[in-house]
């Protein structure tokens, strides 16, 4: 038995294991972000204020009110990204892909900018769904554009056509903020990245968005093990290249445009969790997007909870936290990608 296939048997056999891990590791997450702050709560109380909630009770309120929506939201969000990330690697088969590739990022930002300065918005719960559209539109925007040609879309025309998009996005919503100061207060707080200062009814309004998404995405993991032997190879066993891209545009769309509507644009999550699990699990796209779900929601939850503790009495944003850890990560992928080049 050769050492290629030793390794993807064994692989195979750590999946479960995997599975069982990252779901532990959720639930410790979890457990933190409901209990660890500037405020410690006992497990028993929070157990308590979510069986049996007593409004009277401070620490069932600190629970209920605060400790609860971002815990909800981190997951959801952290869950959307993760997949996003994965998804767009696959379609782009580049290992540095991330879910602002396809100018999702800069197209809610912009959206989000619009809200802002034009109609006067300020709360999250007021922009969440100009954030999801201004999302949507660049990413159909850069789709248009990396298609055209005779040669029709392929993954180097889609990330340089979504980098010249984010790159012109992102200009427009400058020029305005820097002219309007009271816009750029209120987008300057949305776009570092944070689970704080929104309410569940935010996440209500993009759930349904964001689970049709996730179906989407965990349903084309097979799609993309097959676009990753090359496209020619996958059409020569009678896969639909071009639908398992269009499938995996809409879901990336979807679970990013989500993500960043609630929480914020934060930066390689998506990038890290796909290659984290890559060295666990391999590179199967099935595997890879089942355990990253967890892990995802799992790691933006630990950085919200590292966020609580590190600068006290205030907060540091789950975003900049991520973007600490992010950051690294990506130097050591790029060092890496040089070895093996080498």
């Amino acid at each position: 038995m050769s050492a290629v296939v030793r390794r993807g048997v064994r692989r195979r056999a750590v999946f479960p294991l995997a599975v069982g891990g990252a779901i532990l590791l959720l639930l410790l997450a979890v457990a933190l972000s409901l209990t660890v702050g500037a405020r410690a709560v006992d497990p028993s109380v929070v157990l308590d204020a979510l069986l049996r909630p007593d409004p009277t009770d401070n620490d069932h309120v600190v629970v209920l009110t605060q400790r609860v929506p971002r815990t909800i939201i981190g997951l959801v969000a952290g869950a959307a990204l993760a997949l996003a990330g994965t998804v767009m690697q696959g379609l782009t088969r580049n290992p540095f892909a991330d879910p602002g590739l396809l100018g999702v990022n800069a197209g809610a930002a912009l959206g989000v900018m619009l809200a802002v300065s034009v109609l006067g918005l300020t709360q999250s719960s007021s922009f969440v769904w100009f954030a999801f559209v201004g999302a949507a539109l660049a990413a159909v925007l850069v789709a248009l554009i990396g298609s055209a040609g005779a040669d029709g879309a392929n993954p180097a025309k889609l990330a340089l056509t979504g980098a010249a998009v984010t790159a012109g996005l992102t200009a427009v919503t400058w020029f305005v903020l820097v002219t309007d100061d009271a816009a750029l207060d209120a987008y300057r707080y949305w776009s570092v990245g944070s689970l704080t200062g929104r309410d569940l009814d935010t996440v209500w309004m993009v759930i349904a968005p964001i689970a049709v998404g996730g179906v989407l995405a965990l349903a084309g993991g097979r799609g993309l093990d097959l676009i990753a032997l090359g496209e020619d190879t996958a059409r020569g066993l009678g896969h639909n290249v071009e639908r398992t891209r269009i499938v995996g545009i809409v879901a990336a769309v979807l679970l990013c445009g989500g993500a960043t509507a609630i929480a914020g644009p934060i930066v390689f999550l998506g990038l890290m969790i796909p290659h984290a699990l890559r060295a666990l699990i391999g590179d199967a796209y099935p595997r890879l997007l089942t355990v990253g779900v967890f892990v995802g929601a799992a790691v933006l939850l630990v950085a919200d909870v590292v966020g609580r503790l590190i600068a006290p009495p205030g907060e540091v944003q789950a975003g900049v936290v991520v973007a600490m850890i992010g950051a690294p990560v990506l130097v050591a992928l790029v060092l890496r990608q040089r070895q093996v080049t080498l």
